[in-house]
């Protein structure tokens, strides 16, 4: 059963010998109570702002198809160059939280009417710097005069990094994947819970003591807290995100 803030927020509020909250009290809490649920907002956001693309943040199971593609697919439309990361995003604060540039996938696979050999390759990020200054000239002169497009080879972010282009301009639809992280959602309601698994539920609370003994002016305490915190914070990124193990393998003949 996920923790939710209800629980979070009173086990700290028990810890400081302060009265705990219910269900019905929650939403009108007052003075400490209040402090220590906007400390446990703070702590959860610092933990997401340590690294936007932890597991738990993912949009959906990796690829329908193939789990190396990607989370998200966006189809591509002959001729044009940019695509809205997000799309049906109006709003930054409503867009991903972060994407994985350098993983952008390219395939005719699973497109209405096509058949083997489906085309199927890794686009190469490119800065708009880069593609400003060697490819933008003539590409946008194609698209105004010939519009002799191609299979799209590099990936471009827009300069308000809320879309994604393509170079070449695509002549005809294909299947863009990337791997997609979701924003993280304040906690308000009693009820609502933690995105990550609860075996991590004490490295938050250990960052919300932190905050909630800087307001009691006890130092001490506070230092031993972010002590705790940076230890989770450790075993969270090793367990989750670090990548595996690499190892030296020697495969020359052994001749005894």
């Amino acid at each position: 059963m996920a923790t939710t803030f209800l629980e979070l927020t009173n086990d700290i509020l028990r810890e400081l010998n302060e009265v705990p909250l219910d269900s019905s009290s929650f939403e009108t809490a007052r003075g400490i109570q209040v402090h220590v649920k906007n400390s446990i907002n703070r702590a959860y956001f610092d933990i997401i702002n340590q690294e936007p693309q932890w597991p738990f943040l993912s949009v959906a199971t990796s690829g329908d198809v193939d789990p190396m593609y990607g989370n998200v697919s966006v189809s591509t439309t002959a001729g044009q160059r940019w695509y809205n990361l997000k799309t049906d995003s109006t709003n930054i604060k409503d867009d991903y939280g972060s994407v994985d540039w350098d993983n952008f996938y390219i395939t005719t696979v699973g497109v209405t009417g096509e058949t083997a050999p489906y085309v199927g390759a890794n686009l190469r990020f490119t800065t708009t710097e880069d593609w400003k200054d060697n490819v933008r000239v003539s590409e946008n002169l194609d698209d105004a005069e010939d519009q002799s497009y191609g299979e799209p080879s590099r990936v471009i972010r827009s300069p308000d990094s809320r879309k994604f282009g393509l170079s070449p301009i695509p002549d005809k639809e294909y299947k863009v994947w990337f791997f997609a992280y979701n924003q993280p959602t304040k906690l308000v309601n009693h009820g609502d819970t933690l995105v990550f698994p609860d075996m991590y539920s004490t490295v938050l609370t250990a960052r919300a003591r932190y905050y909630v003994w800087q307001f009691k002016d006890s130092p001490q305490a506070a230092a031993y807290a972010q002590e705790d915190y940076k230890k989770g914070l450790r075993s969270m990124r090793s367990n989750l995100i670090e990548p595996t193990p690499s190892y030296v393998k020697d495969d020359r003949v052994r001749l005894v």
